[in-house]
């Protein structure tokens, strides 16, 4: 009975935590999205002038901003746009003269696959490279593997996807650079993203084996390291069965606002794959100063943000449980 009790009050602990975390997350994507609108309202002045452009008369912008309701008040213009951002309808671009859903739908499909590939390739990657280099440590190659990883991390995107672009599309002819096929031709859109995916994963993949490397070395300093090899377990073994889970926590975080910055990373190497995703479309929109369509990339970006740094501590506290414990005694963060 009392084991059943303990297992019950874990479970309301956990799924306190849980909804504690979606809370915090839904009032952040309020505020991020109330902010957002104010600003752009506030710096994108009539935008029913910028449609009409410089031959338009006062009489026609006004007549214009009651038609497209900008002669509403904020709030009840921002409850408007908030309805219409869960349901795809997030006005008109001032450009392209068609809804900013259905612009934008294409384009976050592209950004997503390169930005979900890109967190893959890092995720695959970092764990056995980290293991590799925290054994590393101390022996003849720890000096090249260290001097390889800071040449990689000190590489930028841009540049490895201008090397790539030129090895494996025009020297091999892999790809076609600057000819994005489009998804829907999976085969040939796979291929391209892969490069491009490749380029941002570089120098994130070499951040996370040296955060990871040093986060096991430090855990390989600790009692219980020491006590589980006096007991004949090998070193690959402790590290795979005890370190390993001890060092995750904070590796997820790190994962978490890598996952965060790919996104931002992906806006230069879409110029350079000549991607047609959310980056270009947001050069291009800040260029033309069509500030509908700024104002819903940012949002969008700005929940990507909020929504990776919720999943890495929900993933943090199912592997360390007391990640949540110490939240739910002491009211605060999840360390």
């Amino acid at each position: 009975m009392r084991i059943h009790l303990i297992k019950a009050r874990e479970g309301g602990r956990a799924g306190g935590y849980v909804l504690r975390r979606l809370g915090a997350l839904l009032v952040t994507m309020l505020a991020v999205s109330f902010l957002a609108f104010g600003a752009f309202s506030a710096i994108s002045g009539s935008a029913a002038s910028l449609r009409l452009g410089t031959q338009g008369t006062s009489e026609q912008a006004a007549a214009l901003e009651a038609e497209m309701g900008l002669d509403r008040p904020l709030l009840a213009r921002y409850g408007s746009w908030l309805l219409g951002f869960f349901t795809g309808d997030l006005g008109t671009s001032l450009s392209y003269r068609q809804g900013v859903g259905e612009l934008l739908a294409g384009k976050a499909a592209v950004t997503l696959a390169l930005s979900g590939l890109s967190f893959a390739l890092i995720a695959a990657l970092s764990l056995p490279l980290g293991l590799l280099s925290a054994r590393l440590e101390g022996g003849p190659l720890d000096g090249l593997h260290t001097a390889f990883n800071q040449f990689c991390m000190a590489v930028p995107p841009f540049f490895t996807g201008i090397l790539l672009s030129y090895v494996f599309g025009i020297a091999l002819k892999l790809f076609t650079p600057g000819a994005f096929p489009g998804l829907d031709h999976p085969r040939q859109a796979a291929r391209h993203l892969f490069f491009a995916a490749l380029s941002i994963a570089i120098p994130r993949t070499a951040m996370t084996v040296r955060m990871l490397r040093g986060v096991i070395t430090s855990e390989l300093r600790r009692d219980y390291v020491r006590t589980a090899l006096s007991r004949g377990q090998g070193r690959g073994a402790v590290l795979r069965r005890h370190v390993l889970r001890n060092a995750l926590p904070p590796v997820v975080s790190f994962l978490a606002q890598t996952m965060a910055e790919i996104v931002a990373g992906g806006i230069v190497v879409e110029q350079v794959f000549g991607i047609p995703g959310l980056g270009r479309m947001l050069v291009a929109s800040i260029g033309n100063r069509d500030y509908p369509v700024v104002q819903a990339i940012v949002v969008m970006l700005a929940f990507w943000v909020a929504l990776a740094g919720t999943a890495a501590d929900l993933v943090n506290a199912r592997i360390d449980p007391r990640l949540r414990f110490s939240q739910a005694e002491t009211g605060g963060p999840a360390a």
